[in-house]
């Protein structure tokens, strides 16, 4: 099986044809990264971190964008610095509009072309999951989601958050594919034998609305196959190749 056309760095093609389980990060990875959906995250948890703690917005973006770094997620941080309960943030944050997420029927029809299971793997919550995956009109291609609850808080890019997702459904990374939109979520996948695939758009360009500079480091590292900036695209690939 050859590899669609793709912005990869290796000469010769991928192989997909032993994959079994296609894993599926969410936010900016099953939809575009251009849409507003993250921003209004990204805001809500400053607005929620600046309320909790007694802070300035811009206090509360730094120790924000601090934890999340530092922890994998902002909300991981909390926990451990705060003792914060997860459960109100969580609904908080992901009480967004989602006016701007249109339909995608040529993204279902991909997935559904694809042989084997499907699965959203993401470090938001299954709530959050379920209504962007209606909005598209996908969730039937899907047979569970995996949120941060199911991960006991243990968020990507940490390794034992990977096994703890391996072990729920019986993964057998070694015949598995994982689609993300950060590079540094895909290390573990790769070094467990995972095919990694980088959804991202060409060039470096970050909005700093969106995401920092950092976050978009390691696009060139070796643990990534693939980089695409069409997953549409590249999933059909898979099925006419």
């Amino acid at each position: 099986m050859t590899t669609p056309p793709i912005e990869a760095r290796a000469t010769a093609p991928i192989d997909f044809s032993h994959v079994e389980t296609w894993v599926f990060d969410l936010d900016n990875t099953l939809y575009p990264p251009g849409l507003d959906l993250w921003r209004q995250i990204d805001m809500k948890m400053r607005a929620y971190i600046a309320n909790f703690l007694g802070l300035t917005l811009d206090e509360a973006f730094a120790l924000q964008k601090g934890y999340y770094r530092k922890y994998g997620t902002s909300l991981r941080g909390l926990m451990i610095e705060h003792a914060m309960d997860p459960d109100d943030f969580l609904a908080h944050v992901h009480a967004i509009d989602l006016a701007s997420l249109d339909a995608a029927p040529a993204l279902g029809e991909a997935l559904g072309a694809l042989p084997g299971r499907k699965l959203v793997y993401t470090n938001g919550s299954r709530g959050h999951a379920e209504q962007v995956l209606a909005k598209l009109g996908i969730s039937e291609h899907f047979a569970d989601v995996h949120d941060i609850v199911s991960s006991e808080f243990h968020p990507k890019p940490h390794e034992i958050a990977y096994r703890g997702f391996l072990t729920r459904f019986e993964v057998d990374p070694t015949r598995a594919a994982m689609f993300e939109d950060l590079a540094r979520n895909l290390e573990v996948p790769a070094m467990l034998g995972m095919r990694t695939v980088l959804v991202a758009p060409p060039g470096l360009a970050v909005n700093p609305a969106d995401r920092e500079a950092w976050e978009h480091e390691g696009r060139d590292g070796a643990h990534i196959d693939v980089v695409t900036d069409d997953l549409t695209a590249f999933l059909n690939g898979l099925r006419s190749s």
